[in-house]
C-alpha cells in the first residue's frame, strides 16, 4: 500500500511545525530570560494551562496508537487503568503537591536528601535522566515507524525533524513555551480523534449502532474491563490493571519530575486545579481512542482486503525492525507475502491499524490535520522530559556541587545545553532502535518499571515513616529491589490457585522498600541501635 499525501496535507504539517517553532521564539523574545523564568516560568501560569501540558504529557504518540490497537485487537479493559487515575491524583494533590509548592524546589528529588542524603536525590536524578532519554527515544521511533512506512517516508528523516524542532522551542522559550505548546497540541490531538471517530462510524452502513451491535455480538464484549474474579491476576483481570494503574499513576502525579514542574509553574491558586484538570480530562480522551479501537474494528469487520494490507505493513515493520530490508524501501515491497502475512497474530495488528485508516480513508487536509496530531502527542511528551531533565541537571548536580555560586546567565546557557544535548541524545536512541527487533522495547519498559519501583518506593517510605532515616532507606531499597528481581526471574509469582502478572512489580516493589525501611526503623529501635550513619 502507498498512501498519498497531498499539497494541502503537507501544508498543515508546515504550518504546525512552524507554529511550534515560532512559540518558542516567541516567549524567548517577550519573557525574561532567567534560569527562573526557564524551568518554572515565574510560578504564576494559569491552572486549565499547565491542566491542558499534564495531560498532553501523560498523552503520547504511543498511546495515540496503542489504545485503539488495545481496543481493536482485545476490549477496553485499558479503562479501568483510567479508572485509577481519580485516586493517584486525590492522594498526590492531598499529600505530595503541597509539599512541592512549600519547598519551591525546581526539582521533585530535593525531598529524598532532606530526609535520606544525597545518595538518595542523586539515585533518583540518574535514573530519571536515563528513563526519560530512553522514553523519547522509543516516542519518537514508535511515532515514526508506521508513517514511513505506510507513506514511503524516510524514517531517520522523521526522527531527525521530528527531534530538531522540539529542540528549538524547548530550549529557546524555556517551561513557558514547553507548556503553551503542550496545550496547543492537547487540543490538536484530541480535536483529531473527534474528527477520526466521526469518519469511522460515519462510515458504517448503520453508523453508531453498527459498532454497539457488532462488538456485542463476540464471544467475550469488546467493551469488556476485564474478569472480576479475585482469583485471577494475570492478563487482563480487572483487579490487576486496577492495582497497576494505582501505583503507576501515583509514580507519575506524585514523583515524576515532568509533573511535578506543572504543579511549581502553575499559580499558587491553581496548582491543584491543574492537577485534577489534567488528570480528569484524560479519563474521557482515553475512553475517546478506545471507542475509536472498537469503531475500527467493526470498521474493517466490513473491509476484509483493507486487513489484509495490514497485516503485510506489520510484516513489512518487523523486517525493517529486524534490519532485513531498508527503512524506506517502497511499500509494497510486501505486497506477495499475502500467504505468510495472513498468519500474523491478530494482537500485532492493533497499532497499525489507526495510521492505515487515516492514510487511506481520511481526505486530504482532515489526513494532514490527524497526523499533526500523531506528531503532537510525540512533540509534548519529548518538549516535556527536555525541559525536565534540564532542570534535574541545574538543580541536582550543577547548582548542588559544582557551582553553587553560578551568576544566572551561567545557570541559562546550562539549561540550553543539556536540552541540546539530551535532545540529540534522544534523536541518535531512536535512530539506533530502527535496527534493533521489536523485542527490545519491550524489555526496556520492563526495566523502567522495575527503576521506577525505587524511586516511588523510597519517596513513600520518606512521606510515611517519619522516624526512617538514611540506613532503612537503603534497607527498603536493597529489598524492594530484591523482590522485584525475584519476580523477574520467575516471570509470574504462585499463591495457592492465584497467580500473578508481572505488572504487578512496581505494587509488590514499592510495598517492600516501605515494609523493608520500616521493619528496618522497628528493628533498630528495638535494639536500641543506633543509624550507622
Amino acid at each position: 500500500m502507498t498512501a498519498r499525501f497531498d499539497s494541502i496535507d503537507y501544508l498543515v504539517l508546515v504550518v504546525y511545525f512552524l507554529g511550534t517553532i515560532g512559540i518558542g521564539f516567541w516567549f524567548w523574545r517577550r519573557g525574561k530570560s532567567t534560569s527562573e523564568q526557564f524551568t518554572s516560568g515565574g510560578r504564576n501560569l494559569s491552572g486549565w494551562l499547565c491542566g491542558l501540558s499534564i495531560f498532553a504529557t501523560f498523552l503520547s504518540s504511543i498511546t495515540f496508537l496503542a489504545l485503539p490497537g488495545m481496543a481493536f485487537t482485545g476490549d477496553w479493559n485499558f479503562f479501568v487503568f483510567s479508572l485509577s487515575i481519580p485516586v493517584a491524583a486525590w492522594v498526590a494533590a492531598r499529600w505530595f503537591l503541597p509539599y512541592y509548592r512549600q519547598n519551591q524546589d525546581a526539582s521533585a528529588y530535593s525531598m529524598l536528601e532532606r530526609r535520606f542524603g544525597l545518595w538518595a536525590r542523586w539515585t533518583a536524578s540518574v535514573l530519571f535522566i536515563a528513563v526519560q532519554i530512553a522514553r523519547m527515544s522509543f516516542v519518537s521511533y514508535l511515532m515514526a515507524l508506521p508513517l514511513a512506512i505506510i507513506f514511503s517516508w524516510d524514517i531517520r528523516l522523521l526522527i531527525v525533524l521530528t527531534g530538531l524542532v522540539v529542540i528549538l522551542y524547548a530550549a529557546f522559550g524555556g517551561i513557558v513555551a514547553v507548556i503553551w505548546a503542550d496545550a496547543i497540541q492537547a487540543v490538536v490531538l484530541s480535536v483529531g480523534a473527534l474528527v477520526a471517530l466521526g469518519m469511522i462510524v460515519n462510515g458504517l452502513p448503520h453508523g453508531f449502532s453498527d459498532v454497539w451491535q457488532a462488538a456485542n455480538e463476540q464471544h467475550t464484549s469488546k467493551f469488556s474491563l476485564g474478569t472480576f474474579d479475585l482469583r485471577t491476576w494475570t492478563g487482563s483481570a480487572f483487579w490487576l490493571v486496577l492495582s497497576y494503574g494505582l501505583f503507576e499513576n501515583l509514580r507519575n502525579f506524585g514523583v515524576d519530575q515532568n509533573y511535578i514542574q506543572r504543579y511549581v509553574s502553575a499559580n499558587p491558586k491553581d496548582a491543584v486545579w491543574s492537577l485534577w484538570f489534567g488528570a480528569l480530562l484524560y479519563v474521557p480522551i482515553s475512553a475517546l481512542f478506545l471507542l475509536i479501537g472498537t469503531s475500527l474494528f467493526v470498521f474493517y469487520q466490513h473491509h476484509p482486503n483493507d486487513l489484509q494490507e495490514v497485516r503485510q505493513i506489520v510484516e513489512r515493520q518487523q523486517q525493517v525492525a529486524n534490519g532485513a530490508i531498508p527503512s524506506k524501501a517502497p511499500s509494497d515491497a510486501g505486497e506477495d507475502r499475502s500467504e505468510s502475512t495472513a498468519q500474523k497474530p491478530e494482537v500485532k495488528l492493533g497499532d497499525r491499524v489507526f495510521p492505515h485508516y487515516i492514510a487511506k480513508y481520511l481526505p486530504p487536509g482532515i489526513k494532514g490535520l490527524l497526523i499533526a496530531a500523531i506528531f503532537s502527542a510525540a512533540m509534548s511528551t519529548i518538549s516535556t522530559s527536555l525541559n525536565s531533565i534540564a532542570t534535574i541537571v541545574l538543580s541536582d548536580f550543577y547548582l548542588r556541587v559544582w557551582r553553587p555560586n553560578a551568576t544566572d546567565q551561567q545557570q541559562l546557557l546550562l539549561l540550553r545545553f543539556v536540552t541540546v544535548i539530551a535532545g540529540l541524545a534522544s534523536i541518535g536512541g531512536a535512530i539506533a532502535l530502527v535496527s534493533l527487533s521489536g523485542s527490545a522495547l519491550d524489555a526496556w519498559w520492563t526495566i523502567s518499571s522495575v527503576l521506577g519501583t525505587g524511586v516511588l518506593g523510597l519517596f513513600l517510605l520518606g512521606r510515611l515513616v517519619s522516624s526512617a532515616d538514611q540506613f532503612d532507606a537503603v534497607v527498603g531499597l536493597v529489598v524492594g529491589l530484591d523482590v522485584v528481581a525475584a519476580l523477574m526471574l520467575a516471570q509470574e509469582w504462585v499463591w495457592g490457585e492465584v497467580r500473578f502478572d508481572l505488572k504487578l512489580s512496581i505494587v509488590f516493589g514499592t510495598i517492600s522498600v516501605i515494609l523493608g525501611g520500616l521493619a528496618s526503623c522497628l528493628a533498630r529501635k528495638q535494639l536500641g541501635s543506633r543509624s550507622i550513619y
